[in-house]
């Protein structure tokens, strides 16, 4: 008997009983969409935790900083200096990409009669691209910039007028920020094109007054530098969008002069300025090319006695709830699919018996044991097989639905109304070749019965 033959007959016996067959492969859908589309939610899941993370920012970003608690170190700090020096050890790692190291000052930006308190971040032109800056207006720092500014997305409606009670953060508390027709409302300074002046002197442009309510006026002025906006990042929702950068050699400049400053003057001027240590800088973003590396270059940087930390030892101890969750849910599904093959191995023992005298005639005739059992076996895959495609069909519409009504399920604060069902190309395949291979094992034991039939008493067999 032949390949072509053994098909032939296997296709024929499988549709001599359509009911029984067609009941046992709907056995089979219902197993095979079960574990799919149970495991598809957890999939959905993990998903989801990576959208929600990547709003807090870059997953292939880790922070540095100078406090590091070592794990036989008693719960007890350790302070390093992070340096140049610090910084080209860790741009050295493998599987680094790029370094930015990262100063901060407080400063005060005026722009007429509008004024704000803003954080300036100083940072390496450089380097901007390689950790996703992008701008919505005007363009990136470089390395030529002095007293150019970058604006985060929310920072240009920071501007107010002191002299204003209500001014623009009456309406921002009234409207959460946005106009009636839902959009933001125009920023009151126009930090592309207006005249601004930046100070550390944070009472610059208000008035002073001292105890008994007469107006102070510091007998030295404190010096201004007058700055130009050159972009405006995109709105990312994270802390790119409440921070103003500037080029950081400029800005190490601004504040060693403000610190020789502070050392002259008086009391008689408040000034503010939080910068980093002066042994080295505060803190470092580092840019890793693969995720896959996140984990092994932060225990690095551990290791040269920095702090390290990221947004992926959030998503681990996330993919850990999620694994667990998906081990009950296949589970569940698995349940299914094996009172499926109990039925697949009872359809498999009836043919059998139905078929006993053709079975012993096709051993008189000189039929190969073997292709009496691949006929039993190939019986039993198709069954399997079909299933699993018709499962699968029912499992890419069950998500579709899940997927389209997942505003339902926000709303009854399930889940955050995005996808909550995914079904990868491997998952897939997987779920069909696994359900194929079920089949096959569900008839394996009646096919070595089959081959062991006696063809005499088989024959005899009405």
């Amino acid at each position: 008997m032949n390949r072509i033959d053994l098909i032939r007959f296997a296709l024929k016996n499988f549709t001599r009983r359509k009911t029984r067959s067609i009941l046992t492969i709907l056995g089979v859908i219902i197993g095979t969409a079960s574990i799919v589309v149970m495991l598809s939610l957890g999939i959905g899941m993990n998903e989801s935790f990576k959208q929600q993370l990547s709003r807090m920012g870059s997953l292939n970003v880790i922070n540095v900083d100078t406090y590091y608690f070592p794990e036989n170190g008693n719960g007890q700090v350790k302070e390093t200096v992070l340096d140049d020096k610090a910084v080209a050890k860790i741009n050295a790692i493998d599987g680094v990409e790029a370094v930015m190291p990262l100063m901060d000052a407080s400063l005060k930006l005026v722009s007429g009669k509008y004024s704000t308190y803003a954080n300036i971040q100083g940072v390496d032109p450089d380097v901007l691209e390689a950790f996703d800056f992008k701008v919505s207006e005007g363009r990136l720092l470089n390395s030529e910039d002095t007293t150019s500014l970058l604006f985060g997305g929310q920072t240009p409606y920071n501007f107010y007028n002191p002299r204003d009670t209500g001014g623009r953060y009456g309406r921002v508390m009234i409207f959460g920020g946005r106009g009636g027709d839902g959009e933001m409302p125009e920023p009151d300074v126009d930090v592309l094109n207006d005249k601004m002046v930046m100070t550390f002197d944070m009472s610059y442009g208000e008035r002073r007054s001292v105890l008994g309510g007469e107006q102070q006026t510091p007998k030295r002025q404190p010096k201004l530098y007058k700055v130009k906006g050159i972009g405006i990042l995109e709105d990312s929702q994270d802390e790119k969008s409440y921070t103003i950068y500037m080029n950081m050699e400029y800005l190490k400049k601004l504040i060693k002069e403000n610190e020789k400053a502070q050392n002259q003057s008086t009391d008689e001027v408040r000034y503010s300025s939080r910068s980093q240590n002066s042994e080295g800088y505060r803190q470092a973003k580092v840019k890793v090319k693969d995720i896959k590396d996140v984990q092994r270059i932060q225990k690095q940087i551990n290791e040269l006695g920095y702090g390290a930390n990221s947004l992926g030892d959030i998503l681990e101890g996330m993919k850990k709830t999620s694994a667990t969750m998906q081990a009950v849910l296949g589970g569940i599904g698995a349940i299914s699919l094996f009172v499926a093959a109990i039925g697949i191995t009872n359809t498999m023992v009836m043919s059998i018996y139905e078929r006993t005298r053709e079975i012993g005639v096709m051993k008189v005739l000189g039929c190969l044991l073997s292709d009496i059992k691949n006929m039993f076996l190939f019986e039993a895959g198709v069954i399997g097989f079909i299933g699993g495609i018709a499962g699968l069909a029912l499992s890419y519409t069950a998500s579709f639905v899940l997927n389209r009504f997942s505003g339902i399920f926000s709303n009854m604060g399930m889940y955050g109304g995005e996808t909550i069902s995914v079904i990868p190309m491997w998952l897939a395949l997987a779920s069909l070749g696994f359900a194929t291979l079920v089949g096959l094992i569900s008839g394996f034991m009646p096919a070595r019965r089959a081959m062991k039939l006696s063809a005499l008493e088989a024959i005899r067999t009405e």
